[in-house]
């Protein structure tokens, strides 16, 4: 591909590098120090002018040292006389903080889209955000990608024969119906409150699950605290075997272990969006798909103008 740029920071190489390796050009070097006083400085260190530049940088801890990464990124572009400059947001961390739920509250989803628009970002392609308005947050044209696909073909492979998708809440209820009609299965939902100090309970669940074979949709496990709360309705409900997937495997606080001790959990499946943290963790029930020949052809399709929603459309 001609007049193609691809940079990266230090938030995901590996996945930078698999989708450049899918679009067949090399990752463009970026240079990335830090000076005296702690600030961050940025190099792009190839020609941008005139170029179609994209630039790949999940926002994963530490999220703010990303972030400004990625904003430094888009003004070293802007500054080289990019032609167009596409941010690839697998991961947008800030689209937790999509609605203001508390008095004197910040929408730091809104504020972090106006920052990398202010830097000089064109175009955002991001992967599975956390809620449908974060897409309205942003005043450039957005591609807004889902895993769903790569989530089915690799569930395809058992016998879905007496499954159900259980969705943690009703917010995700949509993403789940939708995996569940390309696996030919069920759905049901958890009915979710969150109280303060990142506390669920999940009253019930509505649906048919009573011994059917479950698969866990969520968007993103970080403390996994909602999927364990959901395990034990589950349970009380008499299921046949539980599966868990997401497709942002944040795994904080040691939630990869916590899932993978449940006996009735037989497998743990995630995208590689984000780099899966499993120093010390058990991963033998723990499966990372990759997402990067999805990125590379959406890569591909926003350079040469086609239809990014096509790529859908194809399910």
């Amino acid at each position: 591909m001609r007049d193609i740029a691809v940079f990266s920071g230090n938030a995901h190489p590996d996945l930078a590098r698999e989708v450049c390796a899918h679009l067949g050009v090399p990752l463009s070097p970026t240079r990335i120090s830090r000076f005296a006083n702690d600030c961050l400085g940025v190099q792009l260190q190839a020609n941008c002018r005139e170029r179609d530049v994209f630039l790949i940088q999940p926002l994963v801890r530490p999220v703010q040292e990303h972030l400004v990464e990625l904003l430094l990124m888009c003004d070293a572009a802007r500054g080289a006389s990019a032609a167009r400059i596409t941010v690839v947001m697998p991961h947008y961390s800030y689209a937790r903080s999509d609605k203001k739920d508390a008095p004197r509250i910040s929408i730091g989803g809104r504020l972090v889209a106006d920052l990398l628009v202010a830097a000089g970002a064109g175009r955002v392609l991001a992967m599975t955000l956390h809620s449908p308005q974060v897409h309205g947050f942003f005043s450039v044209p957005v591609d807004h990608l889902n895993a769903l696909r790569e989530l089915a073909a690799h569930f395809r492979r058992y016998d879905l024969s007496h499954t159900t998708v259980v969705s943690p809440d009703l917010g995700n209820a949509k993403e789940a119906a939708a995996f569940a009609r390309l696996v030919g299965a069920q759905v049901a939902a958890g009915a979710k409150q969150r109280f303060a100090g990142d506390r669920v309970s999940i009253s019930s669940v509505i649906g048919d699950v009573t011994g059917r074979d479950v698969i866990v949709l969520d968007d993103e496990i970080a403390k996994g605290s909602t999927v364990l709360e959901l395990l034990g309705k589950l349970r009380e409900s008499g299921v046949r075997s539980v599966r868990v997937a997401c497709t942002h495997g944040l795994f904080a606080a040691g939630a990869l272990k916590r899932l993978s001790e449940q006996p009735d959990v037989l497998e743990i499946v995630c995208t590689n969006t984000v780099p899966v943290p499993v120093d010390g963790e058990p991963t033998e029930k723990l499966r990372v798909l990759s997402i990067a020949p999805a990125l590379a052809e959406a890569v591909r399709r926003i350079h040469n103008g086609e239809s990014v929603s096509a790529l859908f459309e194809q399910s």
